[in-house]
This record gives structure tokens, sequence and C-alpha cells, in this order.
């Protein structure tokens, strides 16, 4: 079940990001990107997606509950008595309409119509944000930082899905990149910030390390490890390959794109296993809670409530250089024209070697 709830919370992520880039991307002049063709039927599976992937938490609570008081009541009481059923039934029913109006109106002929799904597109994330774990633990900030940190993604991954699985040529990249740079940065700082922000409601600064005991840790440590060959990926595709189109206009920089946007897809899959695991601040660290993907790697001997600390070693330093020089070889594969399949595996052996390193620092 806990599979199954990851996997639809991170297509739920995925479905958000190409509606909205969807969206956008026709609003954008043909002179400032490629030639993108969405097929309808593509968007308006993502908008369904939107409607059915978002039920995934509603039904992990009824079947939780129902035991006790039976099911229909269960139904009943989830749906039009707590916020994560109202939130869906919201959401349920403006993507319907959101689907609907796709069918009958053609967002890629007129602006008007573009706007229209933007706005739809963005109401769903407010009613996502509604009844997400941060707006339960602070109603204002962490409904505002939740709103603000997933629209944020959802532009900068939806415009880079679109365009990099989307576009039928590569033709006026160079002019893409001279608006979309700029926006993805502002995105990045955007969710940087707002990040930080929802972190510190679960997640106390100093105790960071020690979280890493738990699954919640876990997770949140991987994303975190994830992002930072996001971010090479991200200036190869702007800085690099800006400067190799001015050299070189037939290089096809959209396998590049692409292969940020699947790291983008394991980091939503990272950020969905958060939702499904119990935060520090609600979970004392016990044998029976400790994550055992951390037991399996940390060499000292654990201890209920122990207090980590972070000393490098020999294995860890040897580690973090591996690591370091994993990313030098992302960027040299680039430069060496290899295939950027190749880079893909060395995020991943990046991801391995920076977490390995960091968890026999452990003490």
């Amino acid at each position: 079940m806990l599979i199954i709830g990851i996997i639809s919370q991170a297509l739920l992520y995925l479905c958000f990001s190409l509606t909205l880039g969807s969206f956008i991307l026709s609003l954008v002049p043909n002179t400032h990107r490629p030639d993108i063709h969405v097929p309808k039927g593509a968007l308006m599976m993502a908008i369904g997606g939107i409607a059915i992937f978002s039920f995934f938490p509603v039904l992990q609570l009824i079947l939780y509950l129902s035991p006790d008081i039976g099911l229909v009541q269960t139904v009943k009481s989830v749906l039009f008595t707590f916020e994560v059923g109202k939130a869906w039934i919201f959401t349920y029913i403006l993507s319907n309409l959101l689907f609907i109006f796709v069918i009958w109106f053609d967002y890629r002929k007129k602006a008007l119509y573009a706007y229209i799904g933007i706005a739809f597109t963005f109401i769903l994330i407010l009613a996502l944000g509604w009844s997400s774990h941060a707006s339960s633990y602070d109603q204002v900030w962490g409904f505002i930082s939740h709103t603000t940190h997933f629209t944020a993604v959802s532009v900068w991954i939806g415009i880079l899905i679109v365009v990099s699985w989307f576009s039928t040529n590569h033709s006026n990249w160079l002019n893409f990149l001279k608006w979309f740079t700029p926006i993805a940065i502002a995105c990045f700082v955007m969710t940087m910030i707002t990040g930080l922000i929802l972190m510190t409601l679960v997640v106390d600064l100093e105790d960071y390390p020690n979280s890493w005991m738990l699954p919640y840790g876990q997770a949140l440590l991987i994303k975190h490890l994830l992002i930072i060959p996001l971010l090479v990926f991200a200036m190869i595709n702007s800085l690099l390959i800006k400067k190799k189109l001015i050299r070189d206009i037939h290089f096809n920089p959209k396998p590049w794109a692409r292969t940020e946007s699947i790291i983008t897809l394991l980091i939503f899959s990272a950020t969905a296993a958060l939702g499904h695991q119990s935060p520090p601040h609600e979970t004392p660290v016990t044998s029976a809670g400790v994550s055992k993907l951390f037991m399996m790697f940390y060499q000292g001997q654990f201890q209920p409530e122990m207090a980590i600390q972070m000393v490098v070693n020999s294995n860890s330093l040897f580690l973090m250089i591996l690591a370091i020089l994993l990313l030098v070889l992302i960027i040299l594969t680039f430069k060496k024209k290899v295939s950027p399949v190749l880079s893909f595996f060395l995020s991943l052996l990046f991801v391995i070697s920076s977490y390995l390193s960091l968890i026999l620092s452990m003490q």
C-alpha cells in the first residue's frame, strides 16, 4: 500500500506539472520556443490523473478508519467532515470542469482559453495546499509555503517536461533559453526558500542529522541529494547548451533536457515518500521505528534517542571525494559528447556515494 501511495503521489505531481506546462507554453510565441504538440488525450489524462491520484490519501484514511465505524459511515465522515475529504471533493469537481473545458475549447488557438486553464490549475493547487500536511501544522504559513512551493515546482518542471518530451524539433532553443532560464532560476529560489520553511515545520535544523534515523529523514535526505545533480543538469541545459548552440546550431539539446526531467521524477518520488511517513516531531526514535535503510549502513551501535554527531573518517572522506568527482564527470560527459544516459547513471552513483559518505560519518 505504501508503494502504491508513493507512486500515486509522484504521478499527481507529474500531472500537475504537465497540465500547467502545457497551458503556459501555449502562450509563448512560436519564435521563442520549439514547435510543441501536446496531444489533447495526454492533457486530458493528466487532468483526469489529478482527480484520481489526489483521492489516494482519502482512500488511505477511509481504509484506516472503516474497521471501527463501518465503510459507509467512514466514507461519509471522511468526505464531508475531514479537510482532506472536502478538499478532494472540490478537486474532483474542478478537475471535471477543466476536463470538459479542454474538450470544448482549444487553448492553443486562443490565449484567453490558456489563461483560464492556468487559473483552473492554480485553484487546484490551492486545494492541494489546503489539505496538505503543512497546512495542518500551520494553517497560514503552512498553506502559503506549500502552495508557493508547489506552484514554483510545477511551473519550472512543467515547462521542462513539455518542451523536452513534446517538442517536435529543437528550433528556437536559444530563444527559449533566454526566457526560460531566468524563470527556472526564480522558481528554484522560491522552491528553496519555501522548502526550508516547510522543513522547519517538521524538523528542527539542528536535529536534521538525527532525523536520518527515521524513514521520513531518509526520504528527506535522498531528496536533498537528488537536488544536487539536478542543479548540475540545470547548469548544463542553460549555460553550457547555450554556448554549444551558438557554435553548432544543429546540436540537439532535447536528450539532456529529458534526462533532467527524469531526475525531477525521482525527486517527485522522494517527495511523495515524505507524505507517507510520520515526521520526526511526531515519531520518537525507537528500535521498531528506526529506518531499515539507515540500519543497513550505519556502522555504530544503535540506541533509541541517541544524539547523532558527524565525524569525518577515511571511508566517508573517500566517498565524498568520489561523489564530487562524479559531478565533474557529469559535466565532462557533456563536453565529450557522451550520451546523457551515462550522465544519468553518474547522477545515481553520486547520490549513492554522498549518501554513504554521510551515513558513515554518523556516530
